[in-house]
């Protein structure tokens, strides 16, 4: 097999003006991608009425899209490596719309799941590559204030999703969830079209061997956790699980050796990537404990309506705005290890203090606690990002972007299934016990930040 061809990060990046029509089109699509991973929860019960569904099967219309794009993220990431990014990221966000009108003109369940399949890939098409190709943009003196933008593109449209799903309910029907990315969509293709830059190309092959076990490895892990969240039977549980693992062996043995695998375990044996990796995965699990919990305390315990709730919870989205680009500033200055350790052990304080608010807290209570975990959110995510990017080779910047996009993804839906666990153990409390079990994952989180300030500077490897 061939080596990977071995490109330099450039020094000037694009031209300013292309500069900013290029990252307009990454963090709008990047935007809307983020948005419908969580968009169409609160429709549910409408499309279930309008299709005819029963309510355990509209699931799929989120199942899907879900599942679809974990499992296309690494083989996408490892063909933008081959076929180069600016390609593939086109393509997806080109298929992301076209779906998006097959979802909105959908008129039965099974139909709008396809669709959903399909807008799953062309979400993972865009997510794969994203990163890498900022490293394309800008030069590497302003690498972190332009990761700090992209954090902040997906921090807030996770954040705002259920928001904006409610405004556009309120305004129309449910198929205008989906329609409504057909001209932000087609004006951010054609922006892409004309500024996104060519990159390197890899001298290996594309193995769709390894793409298909890939697939399986995460669809399969993911579908496992989904179900044992809902209460579904042991045997078929441990049958998925059981799936997930066979897959996960033959990649391991199928791409032992390979210069570049899909599974970029040979990034893992850089330090620095792989705590880097570790520290996303546990604090954006904890980011999903507490975004999945946080409604039940407002609303079930403290009795809430759900547009109150909405605002209770806006204070950690819009802090996080404002510190993810200083985050990427600061991260062009000090080590990610610092500023990501601090920022996690103040979410861990943050998500105690919420687990602990009393019966019936003032808004000041309430918001000040979600500020202060918006802040260490956003002093975090900025400087990781870049960690993750700048420590691996250019040349393998779309496998690390893929493991930047599956280490968010498999996070958020590691902290939904344990929030599922923790009402199953307390009904009652459920809500306080997932926020515990968040704090205690930012706890963890910030130990691995503090140990990247051991494992050398970061290595921006050629």
């Amino acid at each position: 097999m061939t080596a990977p061809s071995s490109t330099a990060l450039p020094a000037d990046g694009l031209p300013e003006r292309q500069r900013l029509r290029a990252m307009t089109a990454i963090l709008v699509s990047l935007a809307m991608a983020t948005l419908d991973t969580a968009i169409a929860n609160i429709a549910l019960p409408s499309i279930a009425a309008d299709l005819q569904a029963s309510a355990a099967a509209s699931v799929w219309v989120v199942n899907a899209y879900q599942l679809a794009m974990v499992a296309a993220l690494l083989p996408l990431a490892s063909l933008g490596e081959i076929v180069g990014h600016r390609r593939v990221y086109v393509s997806g966000l080109l298929l992301f719309t076209a779906s998006s009108l097959a979802c909105g003109l959908a008129w039965s369940l099974p139909s709008l799941a396809a669709a959903r399949v399909l807008q799953g890939l062309g979400a993972a098409a865009i997510m794969s590559v994203n990163t890498a190709l900022i490293r394309f943009i800008y030069p590497s003196r302003m690498l972190g204030r332009a990761v700090g933008l992209n954090a902040l593109a997906v921090g807030l449209s996770f954040a705002v999703g259920p928001t904006v799903a409610s405004i556009i309910l309120s305004l129309g029907a449910w198929p205008w969830l989906f329609l409504v990315n057909l001209p932000i969509g087609l004006a951010a293709f054609a922006l892409a079209c004309s500024a996104l830059p060519a990159t390197p190309r890899a001298g290996h092959g594309f193995d769709a061997a390894a793409a298909s076990l890939s697939a399986g490895l995460f669809a399969f892990a993911v579908l496992g956790l989904g179900e044992a969240t809902h209460g579904a039977p042991g045997w078929r549980i441990g049958g998925e699980w059981a799936v997930a693992l066979a897959c996960g062996a033959a990649l391991l043995r199928r791409q032992a050796g390979h210069p570049a695998p899909m599974l970029a375990i040979d990034l893992f044996s850089r330090p620095m990537f792989a705590l880097s990796a570790a520290t996303s995965f546990c604090t954006f699990t904890a980011q999903g404990l507490a975004f999945v919990s946080l409604p039940f305390l407002f609303q079930t315990v403290m009795g809430h309506s759900q547009v109150e709730t909405g605002f209770l919870m806006t204070p950690w989205p819009a802090v996080v705005a404002l510190m993810a680009p200083i985050g990427g500033r600061l991260s062009d200055r000090y080590p990610a290890g610092l500023l990501g350790g601090a920022g996690l052990a103040t979410l861990s304080v943050g998500m105690m203090s919420l687990a602990l608010l009393p019966a019936h807290p003032s808004l000041f209570d309430s918001g000040w606690r979600m500020a202060l975990c918006g802040f260490g959110f956003g002093l975090f995510q900025s400087p990781n990002l870049k960690a993750m990017m700048t420590s691996a080779p250019a040349a393998r910047s779309g496998s690390a972007s893929g493991i930047v996009a599956t280490a968010r993804l498999l996070g958020q839906a590691t902290g939904a299934a344990l929030v599922a666990a923790c009402f199953s153990v307390s009904p009652a409390h459920g809500a306080p016990l997932a926020l515990w079990w968040g704090a205690a994952f930012a706890g963890v989180a910030c130990l691995a930040s503090f140990m990247r300030l051991a494992a050398g500077p970061q290595v921006q490897a050629a």
